[in-house]
């Protein structure tokens, strides 16, 4: 689920972060730019993990800021595909179930990737288990915590074709990562299910 990635990169530390020790203003500057940030194919950068190399400050011309080049490691989130991770259904809607974890809040579930006999409950907004077609229906409830695979990763390039206002608002509301997954093995779904 997590993945530590080697980064070089050139980092900016400001006049006001001089006071703190050099070590300390560079990982905050490297966490002021990555942290929270999805790099294309890489993932969702985390927080820094360790500094591996830090060149001599150099002060640019204007800005009075050092500029630092730097190498160093990031804790990077992507779950490998085959992978198994919990997470909360955040809503649900005809085409599937949307979940989330404590930070990361793309995670999505297709219809085709539920049990056999599932059902969307227009009224409730919520999708439905029919495992025993004797008894209660098994809810997929919001906020429920539940358990799937990962099947499949996408990206986004946020980058818009033009400049034109329609293609940047067209980017932003692309996610810049998404993951895919099911919940038609056994074990998987609602956690309650399987205590």
């Amino acid at each position: 689920m997590f993945i530590l990635t080697k980064i070089a990169d050139l980092v900016q530390i400001r006049p006001d972060n001089f006071e703190k020790p050099s070590h300390v203003a560079i990982e905050d500057s490297i966490n002021a730019k990555y942290a929270n940030r999805v790099i294309q194919k890489i993932g969702l950068c985390i927080c820094m993990y360790d500094l591996l190399w830090a060149s001599e400050g150099l002060i640019g011309h204007g800005s009075g800021m050092v500029n630092v080049n730097v190498e160093f490691r990031m804790i990077v989130f992507r779950p490998f595909k085959g992978e198994t991770i919990f997470g909360r259904i955040s809503e649900a809607s005809p085409d599937g179930i949307h979940i989330r974890t404590e930070f990361f809040e793309d995670i999505f579930v297709e219809y085709k990737e539920l049990p056999e006999n599932t059902q969307y409950n227009h009224m409730e907004k919520a999708w439905t288990w029919i495992y025993d077609p004797e008894g209660d229906p098994m809810w997929y409830d919001k906020n429920e915590m539940v358990r799937l695979q990962v099947i499949e990763e996408e990206w986004h390039d946020q980058t818009p074709e033009s400049a034109e206002e329609e293609a940047v608002d067209k980017a932003k509301k692309l996610s810049p990562y998404r993951i895919k997954g099911t919940m038609m093995k056994e074990g998987l779904g609602v956690c309650l299910w399987w205590e």
